[in-house]
């Protein structure tokens, strides 16, 4: 049973890192802010609860497993939050390529404000 986890464990942790790696690749290579910040949290993200969970399976221990749902944990809630204020505030700055947007609904949401 314990080699099958070390298993488990190993593919887990390598399928993470690359995860990460493609990130870190879109971060370079991506022309704008949007499409950049899509590429550093979807597969980061994914990269982290699957770097977590094979940590967990590799290490069985209750108290290292519940810090790492912590982790985990306050990985998904703040960063949607935050991708969503950078993007936001990189619209607002015109850091943004409107040319690639498919819908923009902000705009219209900021000529009202003003």
């Amino acid at each position: 049973m314990a080699a099958v986890a070390d298993v488990g464990a190993a593919i887990c942790l390598v399928l993470g890192s690359l995860l990460a790696l493609i990130a870190a690749v879109g971060v370079l290579r991506f022309p704008d802010v949007l499409t950049r910040m899509h590429s550093a949290t979807k597969p980061q993200v994914l990269g982290l609860l699957l770097v977590l969970l094979g940590i967990g399976l590799r290490l069985r221990d209750p108290g290292a497993t519940g810090l790492l749902l912590l982790v985990g944990l306050s990985q998904l809630v703040t960063s949607p939050i935050a991708t969503h204020m950078v993007g936001r505030a990189a619209f607002r700055a015109g850091q943004v390529r409107r040319d690639l947007l498919v819908v923009d609904e902000l705009s219209q949401t900021l000529d009202q404000d003003r």
